[in-house]
């Protein structure tokens, strides 16, 4: 069984080392550990560095393209060098690496598809109070829409058996913690937490540069993820409701009409709920093609799959 650490980075170059010289060189059950690192266009000589440090395998961006972008690159390239089991992990050291044993523990041994390693937000002393609420507020959104009992959902800090790094198809621009769970709850992927650690910060966080802009990016990536994988439910449930208030309104006027001699100065209920109803109607139709069109990208992610085994198998 063959371990690879990948890291992704962007002008990683003073916190990598650090990073990189506390991965542990041996795991437990695993007969080779393997450093991947993903320079996504650093200016810094974040790849030198790398390849000074005795990085096993570096892989580079020409232009900065995004963790989501240096995450696909690092699954792929992984998956191409013969890994069972890849580990993400971040390149400002933020998680304790002694803690990658335990992570990949449930892998290895057949037992979970995609391990989380989950920390203890309330104790991490640089989170502000916002960050924690809305990590929270966060991961019980995933868990409600993935069905998955995964306490932190924003870590990065993960470990994927072979299965799973084929499986996920991340589409995000912006972060990939996210969009892979709901993907894993969706494809019937098994998923495990561990309880991890963390150090002390090494540097501010240069995902995103304010906590509204945190919380936009991150709604917009739930709600597109689901529904590219529930959109009947999503928008058949709006259409349903303005349908439903469409009747109401029509039928509010019928009711005047009919008991009410004479002009019942109700035209404006049957006007709002006639254009409702073809609303309503249109948005329900719409929702019919959108789960046609995903039945479709289920068979195209199925033919992927199956490029993708058979090409790194053969490799």
């Amino acid at each position: 069984m063959k371990v690879i650490i990948v890291i992704p980075c962007f002008n990683e170059a003073e916190t990598l080392p650090a990073a990189l010289a506390d991965l542990p060189r041996e795991i437990p059950g695993a007969d080779a550990v393997e450093t991947l690192v993903v320079d996504d266009g650093s200016t810094d000589g974040t790849a030198d560095v790398a390849r000074a440090a005795g990085v096993t395998h570096v892989v580079r961006h020409k232009r900065n393209l995004g963790l989501a972008a240096a995450f696909r690159t690092a699954l792929d390239a992984a998956l191409e060098r013969g890994a069972d089991v890849i580990v993400g992990t971040d390149a400002d050291n933020q998680y304790v690496a002694a803690d990658i044993p335990r992570l990949v523990a449930p892998a290895l041994a057949g037992e979970a598809d995609l391990v989380v390693g989950c920390r203890d937000i309330k104790t991490i002393p640089h989170f502000s109070p916002v960050k924690k609420v809305l990590q929270r507020v966060g991961s019980y959104a995933v868990r409600t829409l993935s069905g998955l009992k995964v306490a932190d959902a924003t870590s990065g800090f993960r470990a994927y058996n072979r299965e799973a790094a084929l499986r996920l198809v991340v589409l995000s621009k912006f972060t990939y913690t996210l969009e892979t769970l709901i993907q894993a709850g969706y494809k019937g992927l098994t998923v495990a937490q561990v309880p991890v650690r963390v150090n002390p910060q090494t540097r501010p966080s240069r995902l995103f540069r304010s906590i509204p802009q945190y919380l936009r990016r991150s709604l917009n990536t739930i709600t597109r993820a689901y529904l590219l994988f529930r959109p009947l439910r999503v928008l058949g449930t709006v259409g349903a409701a303005v349908v439903a208030v469409g009747l109401f309104l029509l039928g509010r006027f019928l009711y005047f009409y009919f008991t009410i001699p004479g002009p019942t100065g109700h035209v404006q209920s049957l006007l709002v709920g006639g254009v409702l109803l073809l609303l309503g109607f249109q948005v329900v139709i719409i929702a019919l093609i959108s789960d046609l069109i995903a039945a479709n990208r289920r068979l195209l992610e199925d033919v992927l799959y199956r490029i993708k085994s058979n090409q790194y198998d053969q490799r």
